[in-house]
């Protein structure tokens, strides 16, 4: 005997609350390296052109900013405010 199994699609969380489909997703980025150096604060600012890019070229994405710290530990939160911000 064969068991019938019916696949119920999820709706999308737009839906859900009664937004249009067409809402755009608010979506930032947050960027960060560990130290402070000359080659370290230029891949600090290549990661933020870069995903400023890239979220501003996506038709569905509302960009909602970039958060970013520079030269601080990554072991602990409590000295990255930008961070903190973002979340």
């Amino acid at each position: 005997m064969t068991k019938k199994i019916s696949v119920i699609p999820a709706k999308p969380a737009a839906v859900i609350k009664g937004l249009p489909k067409e809402t755009k997703k608010r979506v930032c980025a947050y960027c960060r390296v560990s130290t402070d150096t000359d080659e370290q604060l230029s891949s600090y600012e290549a990661q933020v052109t870069y995903y400023e890019d890239y979220i501003n070229k996506r038709p569905d994405w509302e960009y909602a900013g970039i958060y970013a710290d520079e030269g601080i530990t990554g072991t602990n939160t409590k000295y990255r405010a930008q961070f903190n911000r973002m979340i």
